[in-house]
């Protein structure tokens, strides 16, 4: 039987949501078209406006202008993000080239990141993740809580490739940059209240002071964001995938006139409460009494677990820089960060206990970092020291046919030290050489206890399957060396070969009564890359086009694997895996563009290609890489986005704007199911933002236009008869009003 979910909203409302959406777009794109015919750029001022947005990066830590940095880097301003209605981390997908970033499974504040086929789907304390997070300069460790909402921005920057030489610990994939909004000098602020179907209200507002002087400064943003849940759990009438987030941050700074420095603490707090995620089973349970087939939503779940999903993440940091002279400075940065989790995942999706998982995630990292910077016509760089200090552990407690009862306990401690060092000459006017080190040692420290229990209270300890205190202590260096050659004031040319590293560790769910090595650390990740890229601006500044070839060598790729082994009763036994396959090859190619060829039009996009594939993937002794595929590395990637801006009759400026991404065929999982695999699919969004004057604007959004079902990630554990499949946001629409002061 199938089931009609409670959340739903009428077809009709959908269908008004994306009629508005094509409808405003349609009616501002006629406009637009009225407006660029009557417009005459002849005057200085005209020109200007005609220009695209010159946005500024500090992506080699030192601001630089978009083109001119010879790194593959992605930055969207706040303008960029608020037009193209980037609410969280994971909207940057479709907007970046080479980028897999979403919810991970059964949570809406753990991040899965992957770039260039480099990540980690992973979320257990055993293992780190392969692109790093940073907020504000500040490394967050693990990705509870990581897929930041978006409020109160300056920018988001995604650089590509290894980051080795300039940021934190393990960024062998890339890194992901949120900047938030600068003290300023004045007092100003905003609000923003968004309404849309599925009951969202969202609230965001910022204040800025400071004193006559300027010397004294403070900031508060706030955020509280929630909508009703696009499934529901049909055991209670209660939503899944729902949204239930508040979030805050505050910053102080001191900045006196007469002296060369500045001081800056911080301090953020998120609280999620949203329920559990909801999932589509993909077939019939064997364990199930019932038979129950599966529902028609890909939402619907009847779970007879509580229905809770909570995060809470918080930090504080300070930031203190000294000008020595006219070319060097130094800054320091201190930062603590903390969450914890508190989850339910019934991978069954059913009333029955057939594997009902019970999840506490915590962790505490403490970091220091002394930076000093040059600055001259000559040369400039960066060097530093970087300080890591974290602790990550947790409980899962595991419910299997309510026969078998047993947890995964403990935690992992990281001490991380490095000295680093990223330099750059100028040889002539146009021949540029960087070169950049970092070395570093990494002390890692597993106590794992798990054991198996008499019932479902986690009492009675009936067995021990792994008991373990190891430490792993590792090195490694990791080079850059570049060039860049300005073939004339719009093309500029480079050339990137870098190393880039990750720890290994140790297998959390070791089960080591029934696989003895599963108590053996796994290897260290080492990626190897060769960059060719290109920055062209033309047309006097309307068009600009950011190019790259690469080729990566990646050896012992860590993977998780859930498979299975035979207990003495024959029966197969759940077990979570984690390997390194030998090593691997991934190739790919892949161009950004924007083009403003009058004051109205805007026309930008992506467009990327990945050949990511095995040459060593050992399975009890025998190479299977041939039949293994990368996970979150599809092979195409595209995005599009036209966008138009024109003074309108009723008075302020209209910007409408229609967008597309595509995705090839991605394997999100390690098992590679073809059940979970998501064939190829491309979403459709539009959006309208009318500014009235400099205080008010209202805007209008729809999101999956065309009602898309497409897979984010899923389970396949053949031993508990488990296949589901998570699904992507259905279609959405919002209206919004905004007050800048």
């Amino acid at each position: 039987m199938t089931s009609k979910p409670k959340h739903r909203r009428p077809g009709r409302l959908s269908q008004l949501s994306l009629g508005l959406a094509a409808a405003f777009a349609l009616v501002a794109t006629a406009q637009a078209q009225e407006a660029a015919t009557a417009t005459k750029k002849t005057d200085e001022t005209g020109a200007e406006i005609n220009t695209l947005e010159t946005v500024t990066v500090t992506a080699r830590r030192r601001e630089e202008t978009l083109k001119d940095v010879p790194v593959a880097v992605t930055a969207l301003s706040a303008e960029a993000l608020e037009s193209k209605d980037i609410k969280n981390l994971g909207d940057l997908q479709g907007q970046v080239p080479n980028l897999s970033i979403y919810a991970a499974r059964g949570s809406n504040t753990t991040i899965t990141a992957f770039i260039r086929g480099v990540g980690q789907a992973d979320p257990l304390w055993g293992v780190d993740p392969g692109v790093g997070i940073y907020f504000d300069d500040v490394y967050i460790a693990r990705p509870q809580g990581a897929l930041l909402d978006v409020y109160d921005v300056q920018r988001i920057e995604v650089l590509r490739g290894p980051q080795g030489t300039l940021y934190g610990k393990n960024t062998i994939g890339g890194a992901i940059k949120y900047v938030s909004r600068p003290l300023d000098d004045k007092f100003g602020g905003s609000m923003t209240l968004t309404v849309g179907d599925y009951q969202q209200l969202n609230a965001k507002a910022s204040l800025n002071a400071a004193s006559a002087d300027g010397e004294l400064r403070g900031r508060v943003a706030v955020a509280s964001l929630k909508h009703d849940g696009y499934g529901t759990d049909l055991a209670n009438g209660s939503g899944v995938s729902n949204q239930d987030t508040q979030a805050g941050r505050v910053s102080l700074g001191y900045y006196p006139r007469n002296l060369p420095i500045t001081l800056q603490v911080s301090a953020d707090e998120t609280r999620d409460n949203s329920n559990m995620r909801g999932f589509q089973r993909l077939a019939v349970n064997a364990f199930d009494p019932n038979k129950t087939p599966p529902y028609d939503s890909r939402y619907d779940i009847n779970s007879g677990m509580p229905n809770k999903n909570n995060t809470t993440a918080k930090g504080n940091s300070l930031t203190a820089t000294w000008a020595i002279n006219s070319a060097w400075a130094a800054k320091y940065i201190t930062a603590e960060r903390q969450s914890t989790t508190n989850t339910g995942i019934d991978f069954d999706g059913l009333p029955n206990k057939i594997a009902d998982v019970f999840a506490n995630y915590n962790d505490r990292s403490r970091t220091h970092e002394l930076q000093f910077s040059y600055d001259s016509d000559a040369s400039n760089g960066v060097m530093g020291l970087y300080y890591f200090d974290g602790r990550a552990g947790g409980r899962v407690r595991n419910n299997f046919l309510n026969l078998l009862f047993g947890d995964t306990n403990g935690n992992v401690f990281t001490k991380s030290t490095a000295v680093y060092g990223d330099w750059s000459w100028r040889l002539n006017s146009r021949l540029g050489l960087s070169a950049g080190l970092r070395y570093t040692q990494e002390d890692k420290h597993a106590i794992v206890l798990n054991q198996s229990y008499s019932n479902d209270q986690f009492t009675t300890v009936t067995g021990v399957s792994a008991n373990f205190d190891k430490t792993r202590k590792v090195s490694n260096t990791a080079p850059k060396l570049g060039l860049d050659y300005k073939l004339d004031e719009n093309v500029n040319l480079y050339a990137t070969a870098s190393r880039g590293f990750k720890s290994g560790g140790y297998n959390i769910r070791a089960n080591t009564a029934a696989v003895p090595d599963s108590s053996k650390p796994f290897n260290d990740e080492v990626l190897d890359s060769l960059e060719f890229g290109t920055k062209l601006s033309s047309d006097g500044g309307r068009f600009e086009m950011n190019s790259a070839l690469f080729t990566n060598k990646y050896r012992n790729v860590q993977l998780s694997v859930f498979s299975s082994y035979t207990m003495a009763n024959g029966q197969q036994g759940f077990f979570g895996d984690f390997t390194n396959a030998g090593s691997a090859r991934v190739n790919g190619a892949e161009t950004e563009f924007a083009f403003r060829p009058d004051r109205v039009w805007t026309i930008s996009g992506n467009l990327a290609y990945m050949d990511a594939y095995y040459l060593e993937y050992m399975d009890r002794g025998v190479n299977v890489a041939s039949s293994k595929f990368f996970t979150n590395t599809p092979n195409f990637t595209a995005g599009l986005n036209i966008e138009a801006r024109t003074a309108v009759a009723w008075g302020g400026t209209l910007r409408s704007r229609v967008s597309a991404s595509y995705r090839s065929k991605v394997y999100p999982t390690t098992d590679l199911s073809p059940d979970i695999a998501q064939q190829a699919y491309t979403l459709y969004s539009a959006g309208m933002i009318w500014e009235l004057d400099r205080h008010w604007s209202f805007s209008l959004q729809g999101n999956n236009l065309f009602d898309k079902h497409y897979r984010t990630d899923g389970y396949n554990i053949p031993s508990l008869h488990i296949l589901d499949a998570y699904y992507g946001p259905p279609r959405t629409y919002s209206g919004s009003v905004t007050y800048k002061f």
